[in-house]
């Protein structure tokens, strides 16, 4: 099996001693938020063939040496958007996360590394214009370090409304032609800088060159293991183009407090969490400490 940590919060920054507690474990336990189930989830060698890692921030697993001793092929998906204050409150200065990336394609190679730029969020105030700059500026100091980058446009779930209503972000949308149109200027700024940029998820605007991302990437894993990995191709979601995995994080966990995010509805409730997150329990936020996680999708605005 395949271990995602995960898409649902961000582990590597926020919840690192936990994380090499469950592997000192074998195991870890989550709450299924659909049907409220406890899930025990093996984190021992003999059942783990790879894992895939989410983050906006390495530095913990960096200080700590987690990947050093993982023992088994692993891929960092490193987001960095270098958008303004007004919409990502907390996370860490793009020129350092470019400096991670940097250090983790360096020391690991540009394999275990994959560039997120992902949602792209379009406005008044975030053009198409600004995104095109925004993006080469990114790309250019990228080159040579990751192979791929991946994006996706923002999806406004009600909860996503809720969050930019409150900070009065506008959030108009665009057309379909609209968003292929800017698939095919960043694909063109990736290709100079040697990336292949892939779309995540999202189907209906696919478009030649650009292709489905796999963001749990059977081939990439491989190909840094040297060897097979045995896996379902059976996603989480059916527009997805990822191999089945199983995900150890918990939605309304991560603090970083970015307006677009899809898996925190309430940022009081995730912030709560965090600081009565238990390092040495199984579970990365234990049930006994509050509201039981619920299904974070909702519907679309």
């Amino acid at each position: 099996m395949i271990i995602s940590a995960s898409y649902k919060t961000d582990i590597p920054a926020f919840y690192a001693r936990w994380f090499v507690n469950r592997l000192r474990a074998g195991f870890c336990q989550t709450i299924n938020p659909y049907n409220q189930n406890v899930q025990t989830i093996s984190l021992s060698p003999v059942d783990v063939q790879a894992y895939v890692f989410w983050s906006r921030n390495y530095q913990p697993f960096l200080d700590m040496g987690v990947l050093e001793g993982l023992g088994k092929p692993f891929v960092c998906q490193m987001t960095i958007l270098n958008y303004p204050r007004w919409l990502e409150v907390s996370t860490i200065a793009a020129d350092n996360a470019l400096d991670q990336v940097r250090h983790l394609s360096a020391r690991f190679g540009p394999k275990a590394v994959v560039w997120r730029y992902d949602p792209i969020v379009v406005n008044e105030r975030l053009t198409v214009d600004w995104h095109l700059e925004n993006f080469a500026v990114l790309a250019r100091q990228l080159a040579g370090h990751v192979d791929e980058v991946v994006v996706s446009f923002l999806q406004v779930y009600q909860k996503t409304k809720r969050n930019f209503m409150a900070q009065e972000i506008d959030f108009p949308d665009m057309r379909r032609e609209e968003k292929q149109n800017l698939l095919r200027a960043l694909h063109q700024i990736a290709q100079s800088h040697q990336m292949t940029l892939t779309l995540c998820a999202q189907p209906d605007l696919l478009i030649d060159p650009v292709q489905a991302s796999a963001c749990i990437d059977v081939q990439r894993l491989e190909s840094l293991s040297g060897r097979g990995v045995m896996v379902s191709k059976k996603p989480h979601r059916a527009e997805c183009g990822c191999a089945a995995s199983r995900d150890i994080g918990e939605y309304d966990t991560c603090p970083h407090g970015c307006f677009y995010c899809y898996a925190v509805q309430r940022q009081d409730l995730a912030k709560q969490r965090y600081q009565a997150h238990d390092p040495d329990s199984p579970f990365l936020f234990s049930p006994e400490g509050g509201e039981m996680p619920k299904d974070p999708q909702g519907t679309l605005f």
